[in-house]
């Protein structure tokens, strides 16, 4: 298929390069001069402004905007619309409010523009693991792109089938690495809930190494003190423990690296979807002690900062790029 690809970023630009490598024709176009430098070595041809994508490609048209979230896809996207045909289709394909994407499926349904929302999961290991995608959207919109939700998900690969699957309200795309998830807003509401259960996790394994090392606190008496290897315990949880995970690889790999993780500030980052979860989970009188909890411990990071801090910043700069490291 032929496409544009509009934000050509950590996530953007490696999407549009695992899209030609799966032989389909991108358009990219990028603010930045040296982005769309990059993409055009790889293959890609490259558009100076919004007006010229919308030129180079036939209709019906497939515009990917991969942006921050915010005013940067906000006036992006209204920019494509003014621009789009009936029977185009804009994607959102970052890490939007879910509320947003069904305001904006309203005001492009009245152009008959097809809007998507995709969840994109898999960092800056997408381009050679390939992308779990959450994708919102009228099932029309959704099938017809389907070479392209194709080459972006992994596929099959080498996970192990879950037993028992295959009934018929199973939709078998799931093991694939994408799911239609409903209308516009289910895939970004999907993926919300997804980074809210990684904040979760990623507290959970930052607090747990946190009292690892805080063992051998002289404050302790003496014969209770442990000085523990982290970077062994690490490493001997990843083979056969139950916690087990990617999140623990990416651990392991930063104290291999530094085991007090010096190069690291601490100061953690959070880009929304904690807080959105957080906000669903009031909406829905659903208690998310946990999620609550690991979304505070980000904000208490920018005032004092601990160990487990730094193994944040490490996990988070591991498997999506985030820099939160001193320049």
């Amino acid at each position: 298929m032929r496409l544009a690809i509009i934000g050509l970023g950590r996530m953007g630009g490696n999407i549009a390069r695992r899209l030609l490598s799966g032989g389909h024709e991108v358009v990219a176009y990028d603010r930045d001069p040296e982005a769309r430098s990059n993409l055009a070595a790889a293959g890609a041809e490259v558009a100076g402004s919004l007006e010229e994508t919308a030129i180079m490609l036939a209709p019906p048209r497939v515009f990917w905007v991969m942006l921050p979230a915010g005013a940067a896809t906000e006036n992006t996207i209204s920019g494509l619309l003014e621009l789009a045909s009936p029977g185009d289709a804009i994607i959102d394909g970052g890490n939007t409010f879910f509320k947003d994407d069904i305001r904006r499926a309203r005001v492009c349904g009245l152009k008959d523009v097809n809007y998507l929302d995709v969840g994109t999961s898999g960092g800056v290991w997408g381009l050679q693991r390939g992308y779990c995608l959450m994708i919102g959207g009228e099932t029309p919109a959704v099938a017809a792109l389907k070479p392209i939700w194709e080459t972006l998900a992994p596929g099959l690969g080498t996970v192990p089938r879950t037993p028992d699957r295959g009934e018929a309200d199973e939709d078998p795309r799931a093991e694939l690495g994408y799911i239609h998830a409903g209308p516009a807003g289910a895939g970004h509401f999907v993926k919300m809930v997804h980074n809210g259960i990684e904040y979760g996790l990623m507290q959970a394994y930052a607090e747990g190494f946190d009292i690892l090392k805080g063992r051998a606190s002289e404050r302790l008496p003496e014969d209770e003190r442990f000085s523990l290897n982290l970077t062994d315990i690490a490493e001997v949880w990843r083979r056969g423990s139950v916690i087990s995970s990617w999140l623990l690889d990416l651990s392991a790999a930063a104290l291999a690296k530094d085991n007090m993780l010096e190069p690291f500030t601490g100061r953690v980052s959070d880009s929304g979807e904690g807080r959105w979860t957080v906000e669903a989970a009031l909406e829905e009188a659903v208690p998310a002690h946990v999620l609550s909890a690991a979304v505070l411990a980000r904000y208490r990071s920018r005032v004092d900062t601990t160990f487990a801090d730094k193994l944040l910043s490490a996990m988070r700069y591991g498997f999506g790029g985030h820099v939160e490291i001193p320049q």
